[in-house]
């Protein structure tokens, strides 16, 4: 028999626990549960393992659903509460902030690029907040990679413009010099 872990409403991991555990713990079927062997977090009522706990309230919470979702107020139908629908994962940036670290590093020797690893730590959070559940932890992780790999990004293209200036000075005083030497030689 696996033990579980769970994520509570407040967003916190608990566990270990035994399937009938879980139960006293008031574990519902939306709550995201995990055992050793899942890939990632499942929904409790998705778990094979789990369903009996939900069996004596399977008749009762498909009535609760509908009465929540065709609840009555002033003659209009009100939509399912807002919890229950699933937010879309925020953008994670990781494509985005592994192209602006590396590629300006080995192209420019730009140190500075390098800025863009606190981009990737953060575009990594995002996937793992969301699939815990937790919305609110994955969009600002979002928003910091966003941010992280526009700061990485502007670096890069000042070091390129600074060394396409740097080159285009040198040609232009390598001319000038030439023509100095010229006039000297005559």
């Amino acid at each position: 028999m696996n033990r579980y872990f769970y994520i509570d409403t407040e967003g916190k991991q608990k566990g270990t626990f035994a399937p009938d555990e879980l139960k006293q713990e008031n574990v519902r079927r939306e709550t995201l549960v995990w055992t050793q062997g899942m890939e990632q977090w499942k929904r409790a009522g998705e778990v094979d393992e789990l369903q009996h706990l939900f069996a004596d309230t399977q008749s009762a919470a498909g009535t609760t659903q509908a009465q929540q979702q065709q609840t009555v107020v002033y003659g209009q139908t009100a939509a399912a509460p807002a919890s229950q629908v699933p937010q879309a994962m925020p953008k994670t940036w990781l494509v985005e902030s592994i192209l602006v670290t590396i590629l300006p590093f080995i192209l420019c020797g730009n140190f500075l690029s390098l800025l863009g690893i606190i981009g990737i730590v953060y575009a990594a959070q995002v996937e793992s907040f969301y699939n815990r559940g937790d919305y609110t932890a994955s969009a600002e992780s979002s928003r910091s990679a966003g941010k992280w790999t526009r700061i990485a990004m502007w670096i890069a293209i000042g070091w390129v413009l600074l060394m396409a200036i740097a080159i285009a000075l040198i040609i232009a005083l390598a001319g000038s010099l030439t023509g100095i030497g010229d006039m000297l030689n005559v």
